[in-house]
């Protein structure tokens, strides 16, 4: 390529592939604080009846999008959400309040109740939660679409080979475009969990987020090309750079093509060793989906996030029917449930967890649930209850020392014995397994093993841990590097101790997505990865394509290298071969 100028943006890369069209400009919503304020009790009762009617309309609005649906569970999903949202009692509560006490008018009561909680859920510090921001602020539109008797969006014309280009994308946006039509996404903001990431990843279509404020000066109709391989977006390419592209695009259907076609083909070595693939998910939409990809099952079900975007602790029975649900879903495939894991980056609103300086390493996660029994008492009884509709397993996160283990077995047998004197049916040999994310439990895991029947081990955490490495500090997040021998040897520890002592080992951290390391963890032994849905195709090939002769080769040659740039290339190079 030697155009002389590539006007080149970059972002975040969220769905591969590559995307050649004209660029369709998403506009943003123009509601706006009046500064109106209100006449006495009169217009405050009339202000009141306007906002509740508008919450009727949206949610009526939003189950009639819903009827036109057919099986899209994400769509369907989103929806269900916003719907929660417009119910939100905490929500009605302080716009109702704001209108009756500071006698401001219903479209600027919700318009600052919706960015006070996007603000909260924004400096919680958490991908996920800065990403259910679109939520909140697409309900607080619907809001105020009705409240002004505005006109319905309706569905964009949109031609083929469209990319979108938006601030953002909202939940409805996303639902009532023609996605046919779409074969990009590029977004100023959001980043690996908005909701243009994830229906982008679902329906396999390439996107980028979080491309700034470059991205304003695309007009509609400019040719645009989405390079979700390398979190590029190149603006009205020349001749030389678009042809490039469309060969690198062609390249890329290929591949998807003949990856498409493993969906249900075991992953096995060329030496005939059965390999287990599974999912981390968040909800059952999550699971469902993973099958279309060849997830055996969910290897991390983040129960955390049943916890977020509410103004309460949810009670047994919802969590019972959250569990249950995507126990059905699963459809006899094991389901690997993490008990609560907030604290350190991932705050509650409603939970007032005291500041430290340094929460990655204070009051977080089991130390949590083994401190307010009663909230891992709730969701011990919840799982344990969902337990007969599937294979679920319970898992522990951050666990550092044997006896937290055997203080969290006694009261999963004291929620046991509740329930069997309720007589309530649960699985009673429920699996109990523990994330190895704390370079204390990678160390002693010969004496963690006896007291549980499975490992799962979180990379994330234990590279930040073994290295001292805060992962969210521009400054030194350069030096957090999973493929740090220091790291790798404790990763080989791990597993070589549930081997030894007849447990399952897993992996559910970033690591068993990376097809870099893939043959060297088959190497080490590990026989089970966790991923996100789209990465297993990836994984799958590379294993069908390996025998373990010869990932146990390359495991030896790495561990006697002594720095993670070398263990890099060498792994690189390997893949090549």
């Amino acid at each position: 390529m030697s155009d002389a100028v590539i006007n080149k943006i970059n972002g975040t890369k969220v769905s591969p592939g590559i995307a050649i069209g004209k660029a369709y400009v998403l506009g943003k919503s123009n509601q706006q604080i009046t500064g109106t304020l209100l006449n006495g009790p009169v217009e405050v009762q009339q202000e009141i009846v306007k906002f509740e009617n508008a919450v009727i309309n949206s949610i009526e609005e939003v189950e009639m999008i819903k009827s036109t649906l057919s099986a899209n569970t994400v769509s369907l999903e989103i929806l269900n959400v916003q719907i929660e949202l417009l119910q939100d009692e905490q929500i009605k509560t302080d716009v109702m309040e704001m209108i009756s006490l500071q006698y401001k008018n219903a479209n600027d009561s919700v318009i600052e109740v919706v960015e006070a909680s996007i603000t909260i859920l924004k400096n919680l510090n958490d991908d996920y939660l800065s990403a259910r921001a679109a939520d909140v602020q697409d309900a607080g539109n619907r809001i105020l679409k009705h409240l002004n008797n505005d006109k319905p969006t309706g569905c964009q014309v949109l031609e083929e080979d469209t990319i979108i280009i938006a601030e953002d994308i909202t939940p409805s946006e996303v639902i009532i475009m023609d996605i046919s039509k779409v074969s990009g996404f590029a977004t100023q903001a959001g980043g690996k969990t908005s909701h243009a990431a994830i229906v982008a990843k679902y329906r396999g279509i390439p996107a980028v987020v979080g491309c700034g404020t470059a991205l304003a000066g695309i007009q509609t109709n400019d040719l645009i090309i989405v390079d979700g391989e390398n979190g590029e977006i190149i603006v009205s390419p020349g001749t030389e750079v678009l042809n490039h592209y469309i060969e690198k695009k062609n390249d890329f259907l290929k591949q998807t093509l003949l990856l498409n076609e493993l969906k249900d083909v075991k992953a096995i070595t060329t030496d005939g060793v059965a390999i287990t693939l599974l999912a981390n998910i968040s909800n059952a939409a999550d699971m469902e989906a993973s099958f279309a990809f060849g997830s055996e099952g969910c290897g991390l079900l983040r129960t955390e996030l049943l916890f977020m975007n509410r103004t309460s602790f949810p009670n047994e029975e919802e969590q019972f029917e959250f569990y249950k649900g995507i126990a059905l879903k699963a459809k006899g495939k094991p389901v690997i449930v993490r008990t609560l894991d907030i604290g350190g980056d991932k705050q509650l609103p409603y939970f007032d967890l005291p500041y430290e300086q340094n929460p990655f390493l204070g009051y977080r996660a089991i130390r949590i649930c083994l401190d307010r029994k009663d909230i891992f008492k709730t969701q011990l009884a919840a799982i344990l209850r969902a337990s007969v509709f599937g294979d679920l397993k319970i898992m522990l996160p951050m666990i550092s020392n044997i006896l937290e283990i055997r203080e969290a077995k006694m009261i999963l047998q004291e929620v046991k014995s509740a329930l069997t004197a309720l007589q309530i049916k649960f699985q009673e040999d429920i699996q109990l397994g523990i994330m190895i994310e704390i370079p204390s439990a990678a160390v002693t895991a010969d004496l963690l093993a006896k007291e549980v029947d499975f490992f799962s081990i979180g990379t994330n955490d234990l590279c930040q841990y073994t290295l001292a490495v805060d992962r969210l500090n521009e400054q030194v997040k350069h030096l957090y590097e999973p493929f740090n021998p220091g790291v790798l040897r404790l990763i080989q520890n791990v597993i070589e101790q549930g081997k030894k002592h007849n447990i399952n080992t897993g992996m559910c951290g970033e690591l068993a997505a990376d097809v870099s390391a893939t043959l060297l963890l088959l190497g080490m032994g590990l026989r089970e990865f966790s991923m996100s849905a789209t990465s297993i195709p990836y994984v799958k090939n590379l294993i069908k394509n390996t025998s373990i002769t010869e990932a146990k080769e390359i495991h030896q040659h790495v561990m006697g290298l002594d720095n993670a740039e070398a263990i890099i290339h060498y792994l690189q190079e390997s893949n090549k071969q």
